[in-house]
């Protein structure tokens, strides 16, 4: 419980995470970066939304429509897309709560294809892979996670290697997932 000067208490709240929920806060981090982002005019970066065909709605009244069978349309490929300092910026990103490795499943075969394609289009192409165990959230360029993907036979890549070849995203009040300040460094050498 934290006690606010005015008086206000605020008690953080405990929740369980379903496999469907996970990565949620990731993307509510990364959503409120890339707001803060487009804010300031640094950068124009949006989650695209996944596409999907909507075959029943039940109406019990007109300000209460509810979608109550929808399929997706086609594989999506990654969560982010958008524009930074005249470069294309194309990313997928993840949560992980093992303490040991990123389960591959985890990520699709056609995403990483989409990923590899893009990358070769000349686009800036990356995974942002959070341990949530561990606090930890890791920008691991496309091209690296590729030729894991497809030079080892594992079904996941250990924690280790996320130390050794990503690079840890810092965080503050605004900007959560600051991860244009890696793009910077590797990218546009600042």
């Amino acid at each position: 419980m934290v006690n606010y000067p005015s008086g206000k208490k605020f008690e953080a709240e405990t929740r369980l995470t379903s496999a469907g929920g996970r990565g949620m806060e990731l993307e509510k981090e990364i959503n409120s970066t890339n707001e803060f982002y487009l804010a300031q005019d640094i950068a124009v970066i949006h989650k695209k939304p996944t596409p999907v065909t909507i075959v029943k709605v039940d109406y019990p009244k007109r300000s209460a429509a509810r979608i109550t069978e929808a399929y997706f349309k086609l594989p999506s490929t990654t969560d982010y897309n958008g524009i930074y300092k005249g470069k294309y910026i194309d990313f997928e990103a993840k949560e992980c709560a093992s303490l040991t490795s990123f389960p591959l499943k985890s990520i699709h075969a056609h995403q990483i294809t989409h990923l590899e394609s893009v990358q070769r289009h000349g686009a800036i192409a990356f995974l942002i892979i959070r341990f949530t165990k561990y606090g930890e959230t890791y920008f691991v360029e496309a091209d690296k996670l590729v030729s894991y993907v497809r030079n080892n036979t594992r079904h996941s890549i250990p924690y280790e290697w996320f130390k050794n070849n990503g690079k840890l995203i810092s965080a503050n009040y605004v900007k959560p997932v600051d991860y244009l300040k890696i793009v910077d460094e590797l990218y546009f050498g600042q």
